[in-house]
């Protein structure tokens, strides 16, 4: 059962689309384990860019079937915006498909997101404001409704009458805002149910079934370690589990089924949002690796907080994932710098450490120690075979497996699909 697992290692915005997208070539089935259109992944074809935020990135291999899972947070109007996207860009979305026991991201989800943030005030979490945790808290709280709640809508209708009484009370009584219309909502998704309901599976079945006679199967994740909602930099993560552990309890599969956990580093560190970042750049290398590295964020467009490779993240995220390779990407960002720190520990209140604390305070105190290495100076964009990269490159990447102690199976040295250099088959 050949099953491929790539997550995100540091805060996300790694490059996990195109690798998905690579891998996705030899795929027969590509399943989306958790998150909602909070994510953005960046395909770029043929010099094409594409850019998806709910549909799994394997969307544009028309031979794999792609498959939104149970671990999914679903927002239909989006879905369907980005299938009509597809599709009048020629591509064909047959086989696009959603698990029945995916949640649905509803309009008072979306609403309660943007009310909540702006009640926090200094202390917003610096959501996208797009309704997951709202979405993932109704789950939680088991007043959700899920998208095969759609297969008979009397019964939407009955869940939908007892959870809009809830949400609309705490929409006017705490916020005093409007409430939203139980007959609008009714109408709106009943012109759903009829554009979803031949994508609608039994997701469980067919994946398994899928492991089970030996087809490639890859599981994709969105964000990455450090925004896991039990192991980032608490609170100001996402609302699911962006780990390994998250395909078993996203996609409903057994751990013994999964072979190759792949996690994606950027050759630097970005993040988005509010919590703590020990790299960070407030300077001009900074404004350099954002310039270079085109780093604005795919979802909102937000400029990501830019600074240096930090190995003890990486190292926390091998650990975590059980990682059994390493894909570097945008090392090619790089090209122009002729130092490139490398944070190798952090010292805090005077003590030299590797291990990330779980209080932000603690670690919002860390100082990063760097080992300083040379950078290359040349343009590394057109290189596809190992040996042919600069010595100093070279020592960087032996650098990331060394303290990470995870063999480095894939370079990105671009954007495009092609720009990639295979050190060992994945």
């Amino acid at each position: 059962m050949p099953s491929y697992v790539v997550v995100g290692s540091q805060w996300g915005d790694e490059g996990k689309g195109k690798i998905v997208d690579v891998l996705g070539e030899k795929a027969d089935m590509v399943v989306r384990f958790q998150g909602g259109n909070n994510a953005g992944h960046t395909v770029v074809v043929n010099g094409k860019k594409t850019v998806l935020h709910l549909l799994p990135s394997g969307a544009l291999h028309p031979n794999a079937k792609c498959i939104i899972g149970p671990g999914v947070v679903i927002d239909p109007f989006v879905f369907l915006q980005e299938i009509d996207a597809l599709e009048s860009q020629g591509f064909d979305s047959s086989h696009i498909l959603i698990s029945d026991c995916a949640h649905l991201i509803m309009p008072y989800h979306i609403k309660l997101d943007m009310l909540q943030e702006e009640r926090l005030a200094n202390n917003k979490i610096g959501t996208t404001k797009r309704g997951i945790g709202p979405c993932y808290a109704d789950k939680y709280t088991r007043i959700g409704l899920r998208v095969g709640d759609l297969i008979d809508f009397e019964t939407f209708k009955k869940r939908l009458a007892s959870t809009l009484a809830i949400k609309n009370e705490q929409i006017t009584k705490l916020y005093r805002e409007e409430p939203f219309d139980y007959d609008k909502l009714v109408e709106q998704f009943k012109e759903i149910r009829e554009k979803l309901y031949d994508r609608i599976i039994d997701s469980v079945t067919v994946v398994n079934e899928a492991l089970d006679s030996n087809q490639h199967v890859l599981f994709e994740g969105a964000q990455a370690a450090m925004l896991d909602i039990n192991y980032g930099t608490y609170p100001y993560v996402t609302s699911s589990s962006p780990t390994s552990a998250g395909v078993c309890e996203g996609a409903g599969v057994s751990p013994h089924k999964l072979d190759k956990i792949i996690g994606v580093v950027k050759a630097y560190s970005t993040r988005v949002g509010e919590g703590p970042f020990i790299t960070e750049l407030n300077d001009e290398n900074g404004a350099k690796l954002r310039k270079i590295g085109n780093e604005y964020g795919a979802t909102t467009g937000r400029p990501r907080r830019c600074g240096w490779l930090d190995l003890c993240v990486v190292k926390r995220a091998a650990v975590i994932n059980g990682l059994t390779d390493l894909v570097i990407t945008k090392i090619d960002v790089l090209d122009s710098f002729e130092k490139i720190p490398v944070c190798i520990a952090y010292e805090i209140n005077g003590k030299r450490t590797t291990a990330i604390p779980s209080s932000l305070e603690e670690y919002a105190k860390a100082k990063p120690i760097y080992e300083m290495m040379d950078g290359w100076c040349e343009d590394i964009t057109s290189i596809r075979c190992y040996d042919d990269l600069p010595e100093n490159c070279k020592k960087f990447l032996a650098k990331i497996e060394e303290f990470t102690k995870t063999k480095i199976s894939l370079v990105s040295v671009g954007p495009d699909r092609e720009n990639n250099i295979v050190i060992h088959e994945i």
